[in-house]
């Protein structure tokens, strides 16, 4: 590609992923080679079902088929219809299994971008791996600064970081204005999972 950019999708709308497989889809129609990097996901969600049998689309999981938050996040109740689905962790202390696991997809995320071998990555819920303190600030520094010229760099996922959102050419908010969430309806195969 002739130019490249660093974008970010957040906010607490739905869609970043969403659009981020879209933008991927777009991607490989025009003959891009594209990894998207999932953090913080196992192969669990529908889209793995369809995405490994495209052409030109790498994909990959480092994630455990739980999700993790820190203690005082989430009410009880709403801890609860979560069940076995979540691990709760003292605020500023990730299970350590986790952090070592994310490490190894930054590891990846690092090579990749690198490389030259991609024309777009993307890193689904890297801004969560952020937020969580699975990685870090001076991290993401080194992969934005190693990133090859050619390759188009995205990061999606809820509480992206003033200074990511000021390195990044494009920022997309998805804002949350009515969800579905709130009258008790849970994540649809398909829609959400």
């Amino acid at each position: 590609m002739k130019d490249t950019y660093v974008q970010v999708y957040t906010g607490d709308g739905k869609g970043k992923t969403t659009a981020a497989i879209g933008l991927a889809i777009r991607a490989i129609g025009a003959g891009l080679d594209v990894l998207f990097l999932q953090f913080m996901k196992s192969k669990v969600y529908s889209e793995h079902a369809v995405l490994p049998k495209l052409e030109h689309l790498t994909v990959e999981t480092v994630g455990k088929p739980f999700f993790i938050i820190p203690e005082g996040m989430k009410s009880d109740e709403e801890l609860a219809k979560w069940g076995d689905d979540v691990v709760v962790f003292p605020k500023g202390q990730p299970p350590a299994s986790y952090v070592a696991l994310i490490r190894k997809g930054f590891e990846r995320a690092l090579a990749a971008v690198a490389s030259g071998d991609y024309d777009l990555i993307v890193l689904d819920e890297y801004n969560m791996a952020l937020f969580f303190g699975l990685i870090d600030r001076e991290a993401t520094e080194r992969l934005l600064a190693a990133r090859n010229p050619r390759t188009e760099l995205v990061f999606t996922g809820r509480g992206a970081p003033d200074w990511l959102m000021e390195a990044a050419d494009l920022v997309t908010e998805m804002k949350e204005c009515k969800h579905y969430y709130t009258k008790g309806v849970t994540a649809r195969l398909g829609i959400e999972n």
